[in-house]
């Protein structure tokens, strides 16, 4: 067991502040990449209980004719800057590229500053309840020191300094801004739909269910949706606990994820091959 330590001890060896990029890639490329697949997904998610939030992306429409692209944008412009370096020049260009599709509308800064918020902290929650090990403090402090400067050169004000003060106005926002609003119901659905569609039609059906037993109380509420079945919600966690127990077992990965020869995604085949992050978005 000694040995499904070892990207942990390595992450331990290294300082949470100075080397962020690299404790961060090795969290999620070594020891978690399904774990913070799957959070960032609902990160997002979480992000249109927002009704100014889900308003603007009512009106663009992306989410009604193109939802799976704006999906492969969003998370193949992220691991551009986790892979790469937000300061590499694949990086730089990636953020040029969310900059200026953020620069087409006016998006508030505190808007900004609380989807920014998800990225860290939805992440650390799933792994809490549904990781095979918690995350170390040092996993938890690169998080946040590395979309604390993605967020700087996005040019969003006013971050907070320090962890904790960044997750108490996280739980602020929420707590003032979520309200349900058809704007949200009609991207949750669109939402709920997306991820559904990634499993054979048979089972479609199922997936919106089982993506409807993970969401929260104040979520289910801010997107109208009715609450599931309790016996449900509780199958789903249990699922999820017992992946975590299965993984324990396993051994530590050799190879990050992130050395696979193409990112994943259905809209841009064999990315990063004959992309550059400019491609991203554009059309």
């Amino acid at each position: 067991m000694r040995a499904k330590y070892r990207w942990l001890r390595r992450i331990e060896s290294l300082d949470p502040v100075e080397d962020h990029q690299e404790i961060y890639r090795l969290s999620m490329g070594h020891e978690f990449p399904w774990d913070y697949a799957r959070a960032l997904e609902f990160a997002l998610f979480r992000t249109y209980c927002v009704p100014g939030i889900s308003a603007l992306l009512a009106r663009t429409g992306e989410f009604r004719d193109r939802p799976q692209k704006r999906y492969d944008d969003t998370a193949l412009l992220m691991l551009e800057l986790v892979v790469n370096g937000y300061d590499s020049p694949r990086g730089r260009e990636a953020l040029r590229v969310v900059n200026g599709q953020h620069g087409r509308y006016a998006i508030g800064n505190d808007e900004m500053r609380y989807v920014l918020s998800t990225f860290i902290y939805d992440p650390i929650d799933w792994i809490d309840r549904y990781g095979w090990r918690p995350l170390s403090a040092h996993e938890r402090i690169a998080g946040f020191e590395f979309y604390r400067q993605v967020g700087r050169r996005m040019g969003i004000r006013d971050i907070p300094g320090t962890y904790e003060e960044f997750r108490d106005f996280k739980t602020g926002y929420e707590a003032a801004h979520f309200a349900a609003a058809a704007s949200n119901t009609e991207i949750g659905n669109y939402t709920v739909n997306l991820f559904a569609s990634w499993f054979p039609a048979p089972l479609r059906p199922a997936a919106r269910k089982g993506v409807l037993a993970l969401l929260d109380p104040p979520m289910l509420a801010a997107f109208g949706f009715p609450p599931p079945p309790r016996a449900l919600t509780r199958t789903a966690h249990l699922a999820l606990r017992g992946r975590a127990r299965f993984v324990r077992l396993l051994p530590p990965r050799r190879q990050s994820t992130f050395d696979r020869e193409d990112l994943r995604n259905r809209t841009y085949p064999g990315y990063p091959k004959g992309y550059r992050p400019a491609d991203l978005g554009a059309g």
